[in-house]
């Protein structure tokens, strides 16, 4: 998965950017609200005018760099539970904002037709998805289970969406767009449903 595999890099990347910040006594908790307030302003401003693949190279970046809050946290000895909880919360406002914005331009700026309807009702059930996958890993952990299990993790859910949207922006064919959103929202029913069962199994046992 790519957010898995991503961590090591990034935080090598990052550490340099941490030290900078730690030094101008900005907090994880700024970073972090900074970061959902860029990915809501780049995806209303940009993503849901149409601006595809510029807002979707402008919001990778703005994930890229999720990581930053993290690797400053650990350095400077910052790491709380209301920092996690606060990091959690705003990644489910950045992904409605994302997610959203797909689906604003599904609706409102393709033409009619089978690729616009197949992007609004796959668009529905991403966004569905992509709030349900992060609670039942959430409500797991509430009855003490660990739930990281799925076949996608945020990372992967939002570089493909943007990727594909990108690539119909380009002309590479207007189905990716609508192939990017059935992926996300085939991805996300897929991983709620394997973290009720793990869940099921570890209370089980």
């Amino acid at each position: 998965m790519l957010g898995t595999h991503g961590r090591s890099v990034t935080r090598t990347i990052f550490t340099p950017v941490a030290r900078g910040l730690a030094a101008l006594h900005v907090t994880p908790d700024m970073v972090t609200v900074a970061g959902t307030i860029i990915t809501i302003a780049l995806s209303a401003g940009v993503l849901a005018r149409g601006y595809l693949w510029q807002g979707g190279v402008a919001l990778g970046v703005v994930l890229f760099c999720d990581s930053v809050d993290g690797v400053l946290a650990r350095m400077t000895n910052q790491v709380s539970k209301f920092g996690a909880f606060l990091d959690s919360t705003l990644d489910r406002l950045g992904d409605g904002a994302v997610f959203g914005a797909l689906l604003a331009w599904a609706a409102l700026g393709m033409e009619p037709g089978t690729t616009r309807t197949v992007s609004i009702i796959a668009g529905i059930v991403a966004m569905i998805g992509v709030g349900t996958v992060p609670y039942a890993r959430a409500r797991a952990e509430s009855v003490g289970v660990e739930a990281k299990v799925g076949i996608a993790e945020r990372t992967d859910r939002l570089v493909i969406a943007l990727v594909c949207a990108g690539f119909s922006d380009w002309g590479w064919g207007d189905w990716f767009y609508p192939a990017g959103l059935c992926w996300v929202a085939f991805a996300s029913i897929v991983t709620v449903i394997q973290r009720v069962v793990f869940t099921r199994k570890a209370l089980a046992r």
